[in-house]
């Protein structure tokens, strides 16, 4: 959710709404921050809501964001059908609620959770990531503040111990419900959480430590195995038992179908929760993610609520409550639809299309990449020239093209970075891509060519007062008056004279 600040009238370029087409049917004026006075025809709502959003950029060239901007028509059609559902209706709409149930199931057997036969998977599905973070965060927490309260230690100082590169949605999670943040700090060529660090801080208020299979700022997957094993040696002297939680929000409909013998999920004991973006490599619109649990006993039971005035006893454990159900009814096409044979050859095509860009900017000759071969289909980079606003102005020069792409510093103790990072979906295909390298090389060009920045030419007059002024010198002096110009990039200079006495500042 966006924070929204309302422009005050003396402030917006306009206080009214004017539409060209509607105009066949709105004659006059509408306010822009008040409801109208009167209804209007379905026909010209339609097209002033139209009208404005052409201003909104191309999806499919938004190559700043991971979420799903494409999906097949009989996919679109479903999820009009199922728009006037509400998820959380569960004895109303049981066909929903079984589908979302078998959507958890899918996920935990691909992530490898040790379901017996015949035994239903423990998960939920969450408006994204963020929402199932929040959720496996409080069940983390409120399994630690129980153990301490039976051993009668304190409980009010719970920590999360992750890497700097965390997605902000972990800093919500700690400030909003009260829990220390953690952060192993990124080093130069080390731009994910070093294992041996994180183990180092964990301590007996640690409530579980987060890895990242899909870093945000390039793409890598965190070594979550050499996490485990060196938790478990601490664990074994300590007695703590601190568990993992795997962000896997990028990666985690990646790794499975690419790297199937990449251990990093429920085959790791003391991994005990993994959220995944439905809406990102799951390939769905925004908004749904998914939050799974290792067991039953890992999420305590004090956190789900139990309703029945919708119609029967629907056991709940959401941030929100009311839901729609079209999310939910794509994710299970896909799942349909595509099996693991399709989402391995979209994310293989997903993939080559990073490959293409990666090597192309690579044959520019002007930039670092930083994202890995192996991860989420991410190509991230950076200039070798020591210039911070090159990156700036080249993601401002690509949207002339109607690229979106990301300019921004890395965390703490390497903000000196600037990187700019182009995120692969399935619409970008092998054309685009092509596309956008020589898209790249064009405004490259661009860049070269603009006038190198300089101090504009000043002429600087000083008339100082009569009497009592200071000369350069340090005598006083009883009148100053001195013009000099300067341009380029040469520092200004003002050269003050009076009789003998003469300095520069």
């Amino acid at each position: 959710m966006v924070l929204t600040v309302v422009e005050s009238f003396e402030e917006a370029s306009s206080s009214v709404i004017d539409s060209v087409f509607a105009s066949r049917y709105v004659r006059e004026p509408l306010p822009r921050y008040r409801l109208p006075e009167r209804e209007m025809s379905k026909e010209a709502a339609y097209e002033i809501i139209h009208d404005e959003l052409l201003l909104d950029g191309n999806p499919r060239l938004n190559l700043a964001s991971f979420v799903t901007t494409w999906m097949e028509p009989e996919c679109d059609k479903l999820m009009v059908e199922a728009i006037n559902k509400n998820y959380v209706d569960m004895d109303e709409y049981p066909a929903t609620t079984d589908i979302q149930n078998r959507c958890v199931n899918m996920i935990a057997h691909l992530f490898n959770a040790p379901i017996r036969e015949k035994e239903p998977a423990v998960g939920v599905g969450t408006v994204g990531s963020s929402e199932a973070i929040m959720l496996a965060g409080l069940a983390f927490k409120r399994k630690w503040q129980n153990r301490r309260k039976a051993e009668g230690k304190p409980h009010d100082k719970p920590n999360i111990v992750t890497g700097a590169n965390v997605q902000v949605c972990w800093e919500k999670f700690a400030r909003y419900f009260e829990v220390e943040l953690k952060e192993v700090k990124l080093t130069e060529g080390c731009y994910v959480m070093d294992p041996a660090k994180a183990v180092e801080m964990v301590d007996e208020n640690t409530i579980c430590v987060a890895a990242i299979l899909g870093s945000t700022f390039n793409g890598e997957f965190e070594d979550v195995k050499l996490l485990n094993k060196l938790l478990t040696q601490k664990n074994n002297r300590t007695g703590w038992n601190t568990p993992i939680h795997v962000d896997a929000a990028s990666g985690g409909f990646v790794a499975p179908f690419l790297y199937p013998d990449l251990v990093w999920d429920f085959r790791l004991p003391l991994v005990k929760s993994i959220n995944v973006s439905g809406h990102k490599y799951g390939l769905v619109y925004a908004g749904v993610g998914w939050a799974i649990w290792r067991s039953k006993e890992d999420l305590p039971d004090e956190l789900i609520f139990h309703i029945d005035y919708l119609g029967s006893d629907q056991p709940t454990f959401t941030l929100n409550f009311s839901k729609g159900s079209s999310q939910i009814i794509a994710q299970y096409y896909q799942f349909l639809r595509l099996g693991f044979e399709g989402y391995k050859n979209i994310m293989s095509n997903c993939m080559e299309s990073a490959r293409v860009i990666r090597e192309g900017l690579q044959r520019i000759g002007r930039f670092n990449i930083i994202s890995k071969e192996k991860g989420a289909p991410v190509v991230a980079f950076s200039f070798k020239e020591n210039d911070k606003s090159l990156a700036f102005k080249l993601s401002k020069a690509l949207r002339y093209f109607g690229w979106i792409v990301p300019a921004y510093s890395m965390p703490p103790d390497i903000e000196d970075l600037t990187v700019l990072r182009v995120v692969v979906r399935e619409d970008l295909g092998r054309g685009l891509a092509d596309k956008f390298v020589s898209h790249v090389q064009v405004a490259l060009k661009e860049i070269d060519s603009s006038p190198a920045h300089t101090i504009p030419r000043i002429t600087f007059t000083i008339d100082l007062k009569q009497s009592g002024d200071i000369g350069v010198d340090g005598r006083v002096v009883p009148r100053i008056v001195t013009r000099e110009e300067e341009s380029g990039t040469e520092p200004r200079k003002i050269t003050l004279t009076s009789g003998k006495t003469k300095g520069t500042c």
